[in-house]
């Protein structure tokens, strides 16, 4: 490509920031080509001219593009825990896989840590298998909230939550038609869910 486009650049630079701000990460070149309409080596091409013009940073890698506007927002790290179970503390060090880079006008200040669901309990929420959930760490939740709370200390789950008051007991509601509702006296919760961040493999 020997003559490229100042509008195109611009469509990328774009693209990339908008991607930041909504997912929390830089997107990866297959996902540029798709949304500008290039293939996926004429935008590599690009982001190789634009990195030696300072427009943004890109040293490979596949979510490895930062442009300034990612370097003038703040941004937190967040754990990412994988499948706990056994009544395993959730943020227990061994059970830290990573830390995501999410961009800090995404969440408020609290503590908060990510989680990867597994199964299609609450896909009518649009909560898939492989999505990565951010989840506010607190000890108490409002009825209604999709929460992560661990039952009778010995599995984390992801449901809606709701009081059974008369029977003294929690009622954890899975969104999907499929599935009926699950009654536990003994629950724990552990936090509260912000944003889902969907699988993009």
């Amino acid at each position: 490509m020997r003559h490229k486009s100042g509008e195109k650049m611009k469509d990328i630079l774009s693209f990339v920031n908008a991607f930041y701000a909504e997912q929390g990460q830089s997107p990866t070149v297959r996902e540029i080509a798709e949304q500008i309409g290039l293939s996926p080596s004429n935008v590599l091409a690009y982001l190789q001219e634009m990195n030696e013009k300072g427009m943004l940073s890109y040293q490979g890698g596949r979510r490895g593009i930062r442009t300034p506007s990612m370097r003038h927002r703040g941004v937190v790290r967040i754990p990412l825990v994988g499948d706990i179970a056994c009544g395993t503390p959730l943020l227990a060090e061994e059970n830290i896989e990573c830390y995501l880079t999410i961009s800090s006008l995404l969440l408020c200040l609290e503590p908060c840590f990510a989680l990867r669901a597994k199964g299609n309990s609450m896909i009518n929420i649009g909560i898939e298998d492989g999505d990565i959930v951010i989840v506010r760490k607190q000890q108490t939740a409002e009825e209604g909230q999709v929460v992560v709370a661990l039952v009778n200390g010995e599995e984390t789950t992801l449901k809606r939550f709701y009081l059974d008051v008369p029977n003294h007991r929690v009622r954890l509601h899975p969104e999907n038609d499929q599935m009926e509702d699950l009654y536990y006296e003994d629950v724990v919760i552990q936090g509260v869910v912000l944003k889902v961040i969907k699988d993009v493999r």
